[in-house]
């Protein structure tokens, strides 16, 4: 755990001087992210909110790029969730559009450095077109291994819980599951995110509080940071600062320090 004292005055370091400071013995294994406030921030700027949805595009690379720097592997982004579709057309039409304009562009980069893409959430109510090539880069990108990247596209939390139960009780009817089998580990292996470790580190941008029906299973243990960073805003040095905040909290799990030392690193 990084000395809280060691980094009480680091909002005006440099990058190379907050680099420095991360103890990268205690990095987080997963960070998860709700990209929030990137309608605000065009609308700060009279542009129309979905320059704000692409300006925000640079934060997604720059998050992609220092996780796979540090070695952290992997990252979960909210990127549209299934109470968005209440927006007006217009809007759910150009995120789509920008949605197959980002994965179009960076295929081939996510292969080229060996980050796996995965979306969760119920991707086949989303456009033919989007939906198509959220399945081909996932396909293309299948067998790579250096880092996840999992996008949560028309997700919910309470939804991925009920479909993860509704799915156990169909193989408990067939018999392929014991009721008296049943366990976290167990129900943890229905959800979407199954593969990966939970989440470390929940980051939300711009001043928000909430969890928005995000992970709801995954994060029963996550250390939170809100920020009031818009995020396109949200880049490389604003990372860096929520990682060292991070190194400052003891992860107890429900116990007591002492004993779980250990289990933060595992």
């Amino acid at each position: 755990m990084v000395n809280k004292d060691a980094t009480a005055n680091t909002d005006q370091l440099p990058e190379a001087e907050l680099l420095a400071l991360l103890d990268r013995t205690a990095l987080p294994r997963h960070i998860a992210i709700i990209m929030d406030g990137n309608g605000r921030w065009a609308e700060l700027r009279g542009l129309p909110r979905i320059a704000g949805h692409t300006e925000g595009i640079k934060s997604v690379r720059d998050m992609i790029t220092l996780c796979r720097d540090l070695g952290i592997k992997a990252l979960t982004i909210y990127a549209f969730s299934q109470e968005n579709w209440k927006r007006p057309a217009i809007e759910t039409n150009a995120l789509m559009m920008l949605l197959e304009q980002y994965l179009q562009h960076e295929l081939d980069a996510l292969i080229e450095t060996g980050v796996r893409f995965r979306a969760i959430g119920q991707i086949d109510s989303m456009p033919s077109s989007a939906y198509n090539w959220v399945r081909k880069v996932e396909r293309n990108t299948a067998h790579l291994d250096k880092m996840t990247l999992t996008v949560a596209l028309s997700y919910g939390g309470r939804s991925e819980i009920v479909d993860a139960v509704r799915q156990l009780a169909q193989d408990c009817m067939d018999g392929k599951v014991q009721p008296e089998a049943i366990d976290e580990p167990l129900l943890a292996g229905y959800l979407s995110t199954h593969g990966l470790p939970d989440p470390d580190l929940l980051i939300r941008t711009s001043g928000e509080a909430r969890i928005s029906n995000f992970l709801l299973w995954q994060l029963a243990y996550t250390e939170m940071y809100f920020t009031p960073t818009l995020w396109p805003d949200f880049r490389r040095r604003e990372a860096l600062l929520a990682l060292l905040e991070y190194q400052t909290r003891e992860r107890r799990f429900g116990g007591r320090v002492s004993d779980t030392h250990s289990q933060s690193r595992t």
